[in-house]
């Protein structure tokens, strides 16, 4: 089952990776395996035990026609998963600069390296300005 998995260690707070569920591991918890990080010496993808609450489905494409506005809740491709931010300023040429509040940091994206964020909340995915 193709799936997203957070963490809570410092320095992946609010980030979300694509794996697939191997197996069940233990009690509420799932032995996955990441589609983008790879073990210390890259010669695997990385495998981990994480738990069902860490774990959601992966959300549906939102197309953004019109590009995304000041404020607007995104989620950024960057290191090899997607990190919740906001976006903080409009750029030319369709390149946003997106506010990571849990860092307090900024950084520049390309449209095509964002989308839309959604929450996983009772079993369906919402997008936060509808709540």
């Amino acid at each position: 089952m193709q799936v997203e998995v957070t963490t809570d260690e410092d320095g992946f707070k609010g980030s979300w990776f694509a794996a697939t569920i191997i197996e069940p591991s233990g009690e509420d918890e799932y032995l996955v395996e990441y589609k983008t990080l790879r073990n210390d010496d890259d010669t695997e993808f990385l495998r981990d035990d994480i738990r069902a609450c860490n774990i959601r489905p992966c959300p549906p494409e939102i197309i953004v026609v019109d590009g995304f506005k000041v404020m607007d809740e995104v989620d950024a491709y960057y290191n090899e998963g997607w990190w919740v931010g906001v976006i903080a300023k409009v750029l030319i040429n369709c390149n946003y600069v997106v506010y990571f509040k849990e860092y307090d940091e900024e950084k520049t994206f390309k449209h095509a390296d964002l989308r839309t964020h959604q929450d996983w909340l009772n079993g369906k995915w919402v997008v936060p300005s509808e709540v």
